[in-house]
């Protein structure tokens, strides 16, 4: 059995490059989708109603419609209005597009969460709407949803995936290339398998250790040691 890991070792040049062009599209589309979720929470809290319309009809289409499906869309049907696009832009436009409509809603939440009286109070001592957004609402925000916001990062790391489909070379592409040369289908997706464990665990230290330095109290609160009540309790019973 040996001699199949063995085999497995020659693509150990595929399987790093298409484990760095999945971190690629995981953190352009990411990037993609928090823009476009900040956007769309914007557009919900504005005023104007257009705004709120265009915001809720892009958050109930996409989340009420299968991933491949939009990224079908992206990637087949765009052509067909002039715009054609690669198996690589497709996959972070269309996955982008996704994780923007779900962030949508974390941020929103995350804006709702704010005392109401901490805004009322700001613009009660002449802080400009966009000073009170900026230092008020965000910093209380983003330490609300920053849990929901890395759970998104990892859900379009794993959702990388579903872009084989349209041909792109990420790691479920080249593995399946790969067990498609070589038949050794356990050995293949095992590999692929411990990959996108190395790097969801990965990624998730990662921004468990950002999340402690940048909110102050630390995010993640670490176990404190119960100190032993031994000479309490002898100065209870005297």
């Amino acid at each position: 059995m040996s001699y199949q890991w063995l085999t497995l070792a020659g693509y150990w040049d595929d399987f790093l490059s298409a484990v760095s062009l999945t971190l690629q599209v995981t953190f352009l589309a990411f990037a993609l989708g928090l823009a476009l979720g900040m956007l769309a929470a914007l557009a919900n809290a504005s005023r104007i109603g257009p705004l709120r319309a265009v915001s809720g009809a892009y958050v109930e289409v996409i989340r009420n419609t299968p991933m491949l499906l939009q990224i079908f869309i992206v990637f087949f049907g765009l052509p067909s209005l002039g715009i054609k696009l690669d198996a690589y832009w497709a996959g972070v436009i269309g996955l982008g597009m996704n994780v923007g409509a779900y962030l949508a809603e974390v941020f929103r939440a995350g804006i709702q969460s704010v005392p109401r009286g901490q805004i009322e109070a700001a613009t009660i001592l002449g802080v400009g709407r966009a000073q009170i957004f900026t230092h008020v609402v965000l910093p209380q925000a983003a330490r609300a949803v920053y849990p929901a916001i890395v759970n998104n990062l990892i859900h379009v790391l794993l959702s990388t995936s579903l872009l084989s489909a349209i041909a792109l070379p990420e790691l479920t592409g080249t593995a399946t290339v790969i067990n498609s040369r070589t038949l050794l289908y356990v050995q293949t997706f095992t590999i692929t398998l411990a990959g996108y464990l190395i790097m969801s665990n990965a990624l998730s230290w990662f921004a468990s250790c950002l999340g402690r330095r940048l909110f102050h109290p630390p995010l993640v609160m670490r176990k404190q040691r119960q100190r032993p009540r031994f000479g309490r309790l002898l100065a209870g019973r005297q």
